[in-house]
């Protein structure tokens, strides 16, 4: 017989974290641990994501304890759950205990290679031109930048003030459904001629079939779908508007229909970006394995927090090393 754990947890921010639509002071993460056999396994997931009208995450994970106690595996879930965050906290923890039970790693379980380190952008949350230029001239050794942005009046100065400051990164900015189709079309050539390499969802959802207008020397730059990819469903209605899709688990509901969303990516020719949100280390672990030979990793979660859970994810400069079998999987 299972055991069934969940939590809630806060972890405070270096500085607040501001995007196109909201603020956050702290991470507010829920953890799962189930345990059997004498192991344990544990998953992380944002309790924010679904936003207020949204029923709790834990309570989300709470309404499905007696399956999951009385034994419901990965795909089990996947059928009696929607795609979000507390399945992916259930399908993390399910992982990561299996993989004990059975004295062997997550990526072998998934059939996956032995993975190694991958480079991670570092995230600049909106503010001035001026405090995101002090930002990224303290990290400017970073090997990639990601800029939030918005905010029709001055994004293009904040990206320029970036620029300036760290002129070696390579630079990708998100929008967060900021913008509107005109100043997409509008603001493309001077992002291009600034050196940014992707855009990152800047229409909101219901409006992204307006990237079908955008085509050829319009279009110098790829975009990538976030909002606008959730789960495996979702794909089909991305290519031919977006060139890549940003991977989230607490999207994708775990690491199950995360390798299965990245397949079907490939498949369909788009390339492939690992995405989370704040979080600690836990969060991320899965991610790693995920972010195997993607063209973007953004798994910087950890780097934004005051303090980390310990042990956590080792960080050297712009990598990030797979997590140790104490953390996760």
């Amino acid at each position: 017989m299972r055991r069934l754990t969940v939590r809630e947890e806060r972890w405070p921010l270096r500085e607040p974290f501001v995007i196109s639509r909201m603020r956050q002071d702290e991470a507010e993460v829920v953890v799962v641990e189930i345990e059997a056999d004498g192991c344990r396994g544990r998953g992380e997931a944002d309790a924010c994501l679904d936003g207020p009208d949204a029923a709790p995450v834990a309570l989300t994970v709470e309404a499905v304890r007696e399956a999951v106690e009385a034994g419901a595996g990965r795909a089990a879930l996947c059928r009696m759950m929607p795609a979000g965050p507390a399945r992916n906290a259930l399908d993390c923890a399910l992982w990561d205990l299996e993989a004990k039970q059975a004295g062997r790693p997550v990526w072998a379980l998934a059939g996956l290679t032995a993975p190694g380190p991958v480079t991670t952008v570092l995230t600049i949350g909106l503010g001035t031109p001026e405090a995101m230029a002090r930002t990224a001239a303290a990290e400017a050794g970073r090997a990639v930048l990601k800029l939030k942005l918005g905010r029709a009046e001055g994004d293009l100065d904040r990206v320029a003030a970036v620029r300036r400051a760290a002129p070696e990164a390579r630079l990708i900015v998100d929008a967060n459904t900021g913008w509107g189709p005109q100043l997409l079309a509008e603001i493309l050539p001077g992002l291009a001629a600034l050196g940014v390499a992707l855009v990152e969802q800047p229409l909101a959802p219901g409006a992204d079939a307006a990237l079908l207008e955008i085509t050829g020397q319009d279009r110098p730059i790829p975009i990538a779908a976030d909002e606008s990819v959730t789960d495996l469903a979702s794909l089909p209605a991305l290519i031919g508007r977006y060139e890549c899709v940003n991977v989230k688990l607490d999207k994708t509901g775990g690491l199950t229909e995360g390798l299965a969303l990245v397949a079907a990516a490939r498949k369909a020719g788009m390339g492939v970006m690992i995405g989370c949100n704040l979080g600690t280390s836990l969060a991320m672990a899965p991610g790693v394995l995920l972010a195997q030979g993607a063209e973007v990793v953004d798994l910087d979660g950890p780097l934004l927090l005051a303090r980390d859970r310990q042990p956590g994810l080792v960080y050297q400069a712009s990598e990030v090393l797979p997590p140790d079998a104490v953390l996760w999987g």
